[in-house]
């Protein structure tokens, strides 16, 4: 059976203060009661997460990482007003409760929502699952019909427009990313030379613009657990982690999603993106085609926002690398990193070479 997440003890030096953040509910939240008891959620690297427990209720919490630059990609305002946005409109989101904007309460900026239960299907959860082709060829068709309907939100209705300026958002993309390469680029990779050169060159025309979740993944969705076996089942309760959420071309989005896809026959290192090579799921082609038909858009370039997405992974990988190989980082798996980037690099310039996805 697989068990929902399950928060565990704080990890040493990333405590809550609980007498500072009980007072404030007092006054900005108090209908969600005393907080008696703070966990952690062992995930992720970005945002820092925590379960709170009150008499009757449980509910969420995230902050920016201790020692953060809050400007440089932790604004839990941002994510907040997302959620904000959403409410009334959307009904797969945690429900957001309050928004905490200065550090004088827990060092930073920090937003409370109710917690959603439900199972997330990771990648270091492939071995042991054992889910039978037909439940994954349902989860997979679940996700793309998902994106499919985030995609549909009338960005102008629900005052989401206000995230972002759409018009020419891909070559923003494409340029702000080729700058983040070259600024973090400590070796020579000719396939990522190869594909920077290449993105400019094939800008595709821009579909109407739509509200785009920016890191849509197995690993940001909540499955509501069948109630006999435990198993996760096609029903998404929620999708998590809006914080990089915005406007813009909606097959930017899909490209993203696509670029974590692994399919059986990609290499070992690639599988660690996702668990989507497990038998049943859709393959990238097929995922693009199902999403194709139910939103009625021209996916006729598909292949420039897959490459895209992967020279952007490729990137992050590549920031990250370059923050261990300065000092800045001790931890080991980052500096390992760099085979990735260039597995990375390499299946991009084989998409271009194959014009395939």
């Amino acid at each position: 059976m697989i068990t929902p997440d399950a928060p565990r003890s704080v990890r040493s030096g990333e405590e809550l203060d609980l007498s500072a953040l009980n007072t404030y509910l007092r006054e900005y939240a108090p209908a969600m009661g005393e907080v008696v008891e703070v966990r952690q959620f062992p995930g992720g690297f970005s945002n820092l997460t925590y379960s709170l427990k009150t008499a009757s209720s449980e509910y969420v919490l995230r902050r920016p990482p201790f020692g953060a630059n809050i400007k440089g990609g932790h604004d839990m305002g941002r994510e907040f007003r997302v959620l904000s946005l959403l409410t009334g409109h959307y009904d797969r989101i945690p429900n957001p409760v309050v928004y905490g904007e200065t550090d004088d309460v827990l060092g930073a900026p920090f937003y409370i929502m109710e917690r959603v239960q439900g199972i997330i299907l990771r990648a270091s959860m492939a071995p042991m699952l054992n889910l039978a082709p037909e439940r994954m060829r349902q989860l997979s068709e679940s996700l793309v019909d998902n994106l499919v309907d985030i995609h549909a939100l009338d960005i102008h209705r629900t005052g989401l427009i206000q995230l972002g300026k759409p018009e020419g958002y891909v070559q923003r993309q494409v340029e702000g990313w080729l700058k983040r390469y070259h600024t973090a680029q400590t070796d020579t990779i000719p396939a990522m030379d190869a594909v920077g050169a290449w993105l400019p060159r094939n800008y595709p025309v821009e579909q109407v613009p739509a509200f785009l979740h920016n890191d849509y993944k197995y690993d940001n969705v909540l499955l509501a657990p069948d109630d006999v076996t435990g198993e996760p089942t096609a029903h998404i309760r929620g999708v998590l982690d809006w914080e990089m959420a915005t406007v813009g071309d909606p097959l930017m989005d899909l490209g993203a999603t696509l670029a974590y896809w692994s399919e059986v026959t990609d290499s070992p290192a690639y599988k660690n993106f996702n668990l989507t090579w497990l038998p049943g799921n859709l393959t990238r082609q097929e995922v693009a085609e199902r999403y194709a038909r139910r939103s009625g858009r021209d996916l006729s370039n598909m292949l420039f926002y897959y490459v895209f997405g992967l020279y952007k992974n490729a990137v992050i990988a590549q920031q990250i690398y370059a923050r261990w190989k300065q000092g800045y980082s001790k931890d080991e798996r980052f500096g390992k990193i760099l085979p990735m980037i260039v597995e990375l690099a390499n299946k991009a310039v084989g998409a271009i070479d194959s014009g395939t996805i």
